[in-house]
């Protein structure tokens, strides 16, 4: 049986935008540490409040400001926020096909994949945070 394999193209797509993902307090906690900076001064240099509750971290040049361009890879990989680890498979990919079609659209690993196989996806693999999901 043949296996389709998703794998990051680095095209950092999933990085850019006018915003980033929302952090939770263990985010917080999990990149501060990483960076060897107290959560105060990761929160006034790397982050900005959003709708009085909901903190992001800051963009730069339209990506989130942890992304490398050069490199087209994320600076805090090992400890990247939840919401970055599951992308491009959050639960909103695998409720209807035109939230998949979105997703695909600005995902280049996901282009070669139709909506059938990613429902397929949901029912026999737990996704991972890692850089290849196997499909069969």
């Amino acid at each position: 049986m043949l296996q389709k394999v998703f794998e990051c193209k680095r095209c950092g797509a999933c990085c850019a935008g006018e915003s980033t993902v929302s952090l939770s307090p263990q985010d917080i906690q999990n990149i501060a540490s990483f960076l060897k900076i107290s959560k105060k001064e990761f929160l006034e240099k790397y982050t900005v409040l959003k709708d009085k509750s909901r903190i992001e971290m800051k963009t730069q040049n339209g990506y989130c400001i942890f992304f490398d361009l050069s490199n087209k890879a994320c600076k805090i990989h090992p400890i990247k926020p939840f919401k970055c680890k599951e992308w491009p498979f959050p639960s909103a990919i695998f409720q209807d096909k035109e939230n998949f079609e979105i997703i695909k659209n600005s995902c280049e690993g996901l282009k070669h994949f139709s909506w059938e196989e990613i429902k397929f996806f949901k029912n026999i693999a737990k996704i991972k945070n890692n850089s290849k999901l196997k499909l069969k």
